[in-house]
């Protein structure tokens, strides 16, 4: 029996211990645009390649980067109306836990709550696993520390010092590797992902075809830097 006799059942398992369905979703994470996330001493740096197939697409109107809470934010590679669907149960656990405690989710707890649903479509019958990977960038407003995680289509998370997903990973991630150090600041982290994104880019890259959110440990708000600033770091890096 080969591996179609799997392919249609999510929730079986094959001959050699895997979900066929949750390896097509990491497929189309990997034919998705390249995202990538930087933890620096100072704060985390998030960017992504917004390319479109077509000049005519108003690319002001497509966004990758959100803000989930006001210090945590989301990027991702993969398949975006999904990415839409977890961006809003993200924001409403956010709230509710706002409500609850009275103090802004811990970044862990938002991604294990996060990985808790993507795992959920991994064992339900009728639904299908999230088509996409995130990364996750945040500071904890109790001891102000910066942390980048990345949540699978399985639910799978890790922690990470600097990362990327999509279509270039895998030479995004060794670009990194050589580049990351234990005394990078906010300043260099957001040149170095502009370099890595450069590496592995399909024609010219622009303020209008690339997105960068940012958090500091200094205000602790997560933000997405303009066109204008984003402009200023590709001026710098020419």
């Amino acid at each position: 029996m080969g591996d179609s006799a799997y392919s249609f059942s999510l929730t079986t398992f094959n001959r050699t211990g895997k979900l066929l369905q949750i390896e097509y979703a990491l497929n189309a994470v990997a034919n998705g645009r390249t995202s990538l996330g930087i933890c620096a001493k100072d704060g985390v740096v998030i960017a992504t390649d917004k390319k479109l197939q077509s000049s005519l697409v108003d690319t002001d109107q497509v966004k990758k980067v959100e803000n989930i809470n006001t210090s945590v934010g989301f990027v991702y590679s993969g398949v975006g109306p999904d990415y839409r669907v977890l961006v809003r149960k993200a924001r409403k656990a956010s709230q509710s836990y706002q409500l609850t405690y009275g103090e802004p989710e811990p970044v862990s707890q938002m991604v294990k709550s996060t990985a808790s649903v993507m795992q959920e479509y991994t064992q339900s019958g009728g639904v299908r696993p999230f088509g996409v990977s995130l990364l996750v960038a945040g500071i904890d407003a109790y001891d102000k520390t910066p942390h980048l995680y990345q949540v699978d289509p399985s639910g799978a998370y890790f922690g990470w010092k600097a990362t990327a997903v999509g279509r270039n990973q895998v030479n995004a991630k060794n670009f990194l590797e050589r580049r990351w150090n234990d005394d990078m600041e906010m300043e260099d982290a957001i040149h170095t992902a502009l370099l890595t994104l450069r590496e592995g880019f399909e024609g010219e890259m622009t303020s209008k075809n690339i997105e960068v959110g940012v958090v500091s440990i200094t205000d602790g708000v997560f933000k997405t830097l303009t066109p204008e600033q984003i402009q200023d770091y590709l001026d710098e890096a020419s």
